[in-house]
């Protein structure tokens, strides 16, 4: 049997954990992961951020690692894809303003495939218009942005730990749900991980 393919957009400024800690899982459990870009061809590299919670009101932010492209996002062709992730970070805030980003979600959601998206990843799903009635989480900072693009806010836990599972959408709200995240994914692959 072939190995599920599985497409990964990405951008300058992506939460360095939501992009290397999913990459590598999915690699672990026998997927085939691309890693995109926009402006980036396979090789180059993109900068990442690390977000921690420290006791102030908002995460600080620290320059992580280099991620490296292992694709070509202008050859991105969603049908042969199995799954979709969207990590978080900064990237999303402008990789929403790409309309070949936007056309690649929606071409995803428009076939039902599995698409994971993690902390502010959900300015992607806003931006494609696909979260309307759609039960999700997201930093809690981008609860108002769902809300007024019609999704139906689910529950964030104390420990940001628990990922919500709606139809072909799983939603996060940081990178501590990664195994919960992560799970709930290769669940809609077809795949099947100890609990």
């Amino acid at each position: 049997m072939a190995s599920k393919q599985i497409l990964m957009i990405v951008g300058d400024y992506v939460e360095d954990y939501e992009a290397m800690v999913p990459f590598q899982m999915l690699q672990m459990v026998g997927y085939s992961v691309h890693t995109v870009c926009p402006g980036k061809k396979p090789g180059d590299t993109v900068a990442t951020a690390v977000h921690d919670f420290e006791g102030e009101q908002t995460y600080s932010e620290k320059r992580g690692h280099n991620f490296k492209i292992n694709a070509d996002f202008d050859k991105v062709s969603p049908d042969r894809y199995d799954g979709l992730v969207l990590p978080g970070g900064r990237a999303p805030e402008y990789l929403r303003l790409n309309d070949r980003v936007i056309e690649i979600i929606k071409d995803f959601f428009s076939a039902k495939k599995p698409c994971a998206a993690i902390c502010h990843a959900a300015q992607l799903l806003v931006a494609a218009g696909v979260v309307s009635n759609k039960l999700c989480i997201a930093y809690p900072a981008i609860r108002p942005d769902l809300v007024m693009a019609g999704a139906r806010w689910g529950e964030v836990n104390d420990t940001y730990s628990n990922a919500v599972v709606d139809g072909n959408l799983i939603t996060a709200a940081a990178w501590p749900a990664h195994p919960e995240w992560m799970r709930e994914f290769v669940k809609l692959l077809g795949g099947q991980l100890q609990a």
